[in-house]
């Protein structure tokens, strides 16, 4: 019960986050009530998480506790950026996505945990880092993109109107998707070394995706640096390494474990 009602209360922080955060960036003068209660969220969250697993032998690692995790890993990349760099436009949107991804995780019963080695929850771990970062890059390019569209059409909305300068919103994405490159990197390398079958049936299709992925985001990072791409290339090949790793990790845990119904 106190599992439920920790994250109950961090969903609702993530959402005062946002609120927070927006109405910092209509105002001239910049406070840390965004950061404070981003932290409370993502505090609550993270307990909740390690008391309803507490006792268990391992973490879950389920459809819905893993795109809880995502959840709790954007929170953290968001929250830090801000942090740094005093951005908190970002906030305004993944904060809510954290919260709505970790409602379901939290409304569902306990289940089982995965039994896994040392190796292999590293492994978990760095993926689902990989899958977070990836995601904020994924909010952080559709930004860009109706940045760019409303400058093209000279039609600045309330909300591009509050996002930071579009040179620092690019900037501020490939930072992220090079932290994501690694993190990816990290996984690929981790399976390889840990995971045993690793192209069996239901892992091969996994790793080639992801694999794919970790290639579109070398290809934009390396054109980023050698040829300066920018604008809607990058948008485009970032939302297409977040499509690939999607159906990657989570549609074949949707498919094998909510509609195959294994393990």
């Amino acid at each position: 019960m106190l599992a439920l009602i920790l994250q109950l209360l961090a969903a609702l922080g993530y959402v005062a986050t946002a609120l927070l955060a927006l109405r910092e960036r209509s105002r001239s003068t910049a406070t840390r009530l965004p950061f404070f209660a981003g932290l409370a969220a993502i505090a609550a969250h993270a307990l909740g998480y390690a008391l309803r697993t507490w006792g268990q032998g391992g973490p879950e690692l389920h459809f819905f506790a893993a795109l809880s995790l995502v959840g709790l890993g954007m929170g953290v990349l968001t929250l830090t950026d801000g942090l740094l760099r005093r951005i908190n436009a970002l906030q305004v949107v993944v904060m809510p996505l954290a919260g709505l991804a970790m409602l379901p995780y939290a409304l569902l019963p306990a289940q089982p945990a995965a039994s896994l080695t040392w190796q292999l929850q590293l492994h978990a771990w760095t993926a689902l880092l990989a899958y977070a970062s990836m995601s904020v890059g994924a909010v952080l390019a559709a930004l860009l993109w109706l940045q760019e569209r409303a400058l093209r059409n000279r039609r600045p909305s309330t909300m591009t109107r509050r996002l930071p300068p579009l040179i620092q919103t690019e900037a501020l994405l490939f930072r992220i998707l090079w932290a994501c490159f690694v993190l990816l990197g990290m996984t690929l390398v981790t399976g390889v070394l840990f995971v045993e079958d690793l192209l069996a049936q239901h892992l091969a299709h996994k790793t080639v995706l992801s694999v794919l992925s970790w290639g579109v985001l070398g290809l934009l990072l390396f054109g980023r640096h050698r040829f300066g791409w920018r604008g809607q290339r990058a948008v485009r090949l970032t939302l297409l390494a977040m499509g690939l790793l999607l159906l990657a990790f989570f549609g074949s845990k949707f498919v094998l474990e909510l509609v195959l119904a294994r393990a």
